[in-house]
């Protein structure tokens, strides 16, 4: 089983696509995390999947 390897230099660019505010990386899930919109954007075969329907959401939001 190969592991994926997320490039943490993407940080840098990507921002959440509903809030479009900053992510931070959680290696232990290997999701990218918006704490804002309560959302965690999988990492599959290195690649962030960005979208706000493949998210998991990570708090209640109402």
């Amino acid at each position: 089983m190969e592991i994926d390897v997320f490039d943490e230099t993407l940080l840098n660019i990507l921002v959440c696509p509903l809030t479009r505010t900053p992510l931070r990386y959680d290696a232990n899930s290997n999701e990218l995390i918006s704490d804002e919109a309560g959302l965690a954007f999988p990492i599959r075969d290195s690649i962030p999947i960005m979208l706000v329907d493949e998210a998991r959401v990570t708090k209640n939001t109402t």
